[in-house]
């Protein structure tokens, strides 16, 4: 990563110069503009590195997950340039402003696109079970398979279990979960320290409250001090972004605000704002991808273009949902013949080889072009560009509990549930994922949504 990033940045910053300054020429005498330029570049090569070391934004934690590595790749690149802009400043240096512009866009941008090739490989790795730290899990019994779960459910973040320790339980040892078969070794508290240091691990995850409370905590913390081991505590808070959490410690004592969701307000106009925007600019830009595959339908199979089926929207409205047809006229008719091949997850009607799709209806289903119509509900405002799976009436109908929290906002044309397995998903997954986003979206996480529905309709994956 070291060696992408040094390269990277002497890309951006010698483009930077042959675009505005052109092909070095050699004179007879004296220092030139383009000398003077490529000393520039190799410095301003030293301290952008010595920048993204200094942000840590290589550290191990952070690599491979969440924003946080990206938020440091911006913050070293822009303390580079306020850096080079005061010392230009205070030297009375002549910059040409150009340079500059040229290298510190190109410049973030192949650093982000090189440090996404290394995640997408580091994820490829840990898929298949390498790369992994090795974690000792403490906790109540309950605590403990919930994170055992977890950790085995997002592989992406780099720990695997390699031992539990469940004060005041007997000594038998839980399995992971009931589909596998590994058992994993039983710890007593008072050896946890001591097994990490000889171990593979270097974590220690407390899974909730431990018998004793915080001093428990505390002196497993001395007991851990001076190894390479983290110490990593799991909030019981399931289900709250990060961004909604605030730490404030007050004399000794640490007080986590948790931000209510709200389902209005300023940053619900800024929503608002971004899909119509965004719409707007897609709905021209796609114009003829429409007139093709409407083309492609109607040759296809009798029947008219675009399907409508009515919606629940927000707070319970209804709408008429629009779609490319991919279905052969009479599909809700034959829909009671087909009942007993239903491969779906209970509520939702599923089956991947459903034999009124359409030829073309297979393709456009497979990347999801189906859908592109609802760029026009969205336009209208009964749709988002990102939020809950738009449901059916008679789905509505089922709701029980929590479930009807999914109608609090507007539903979108992708959302957690697209980028997370589609129809692969069993109705509990696909509501956690909906009620999940109700509660934490931000403008923030639609783009990272929108970035990973393009690499999941490419993939295909659920998708039927």
């Amino acid at each position: 990563m070291v060696a992408t990033d040094a390269a990277a940045i002497a890309v951006a910053v010698f483009t930077a110069q042959l675009l505005r300054f052109g092909d070095p020429v050699r004179t007879a005498g004296g220092w030139t503009a383009d000398v003077a330029y490529a000393l520039t570049s190799l410095a301003l090569i030293v301290v952008w590195l010595v920048a993204l070391a200094a942000t840590r934004s290589r550290l191990l934690r952070n690599i491979g997950t969440g924003m946080v590595e990206y938020q440091r790749v911006l913050q070293s690149t822009l303390f580079t340039f306020g850096a080079f802009a005061i010392v230009a400043y205070l030297l009375q240096l002549q910059t040409a402003r150009g340079y500059l512009a040229i290298a510190l866009p190109l410049g973030l941008v192949l650093l982000i696109v090189a440090r996404g090739a290394w995640r997408t490989y580091l994820h490829a790795l840990r898929r298949a079970g390498r790369c992994m730290t090795g974690a000792i899990v403490v906790g109540g019994r309950e605590d403990v398979l919930r994170v055992l779960s977890q950790l085995r459910s997002h592989y992406r973040i780099g720990y695997r279990a390699i031992a539990v320790s469940m004060p005041g339980e007997p000594g038998a040892t839980p399995r992971a979960d009931e589909s596998t078969a590994a058992v994993l070794p039983f710890i007593p508290l008072d050896d946890v320290a001591r097994v990490s240091k000889h171990r593979r691990a270097r974590a220690v995850i407390v899974a909730g409250s431990l018998p004793g409370g915080n001093d428990a905590i505390r002196r497993l913390g001395w007991d851990l001090e001076n190894s390479q081991v983290e110490l990593i505590l799991m909030s019981r808070l399931t289900d709250v972004a990060g961004p909604r959490i605030h730490m404030r410690p007050i004399n000794g004592l640490p007080m986590v605000h948790v931000d209510l969701p709200r389902y209005s307000g300023y940053s619900h106009v800024v929503k608002r704002l971004f899909d119509v925007s965004i719409v707007t600019v897609a709905l021209v830009l796609l114009a003829p991808v429409f007139a093709v595959i409407a083309v492609a339908v109607r040759l296809d199979s009798p029947g008219p273009v675009v399907f409508r089926q009515e919606r629940v929207g927000a707070h319970g409205t209804r709408f008429t949902m629009l779609k490319f047809r991919s279905m052969v006229v009479d599909a809700e008719a034959r829909l009671a013949q087909l009942k007993a091949l239903d491969e779906g997850n209970g509520v939702l009607f599923k089956m991947k080889d459903d034999p009124r799709v359409t030829r073309v209806g297979r393709f456009l289903r497979a990347y999801s072009l189906d859908e592109l119509p609802q760029l026009w509900n969205v336009l209208r405002g009964d749709m988002s560009l990102v939020g809950p799976r738009p449901p059916l009436p008679s789905e509505v109908e089922q709701y029980e509990g929590p479930v009807s929290r999914r109608l609090l906002t507007r539903p979108g044309i992708t959302g957690l549930w697209q980028v997370n397995g589609r129809s692969n998903l069993s109705w509990e997954d696909s509501v956690r994922l909906d009620l999940y986003y109700v509660e934490n979206w931000s403008i923030t996480g639609d783009i990272v949504v929108l970035a990973k529905t393009v690499k999941a309709v490419l993939h295909s994956d659920g998708a039927y």
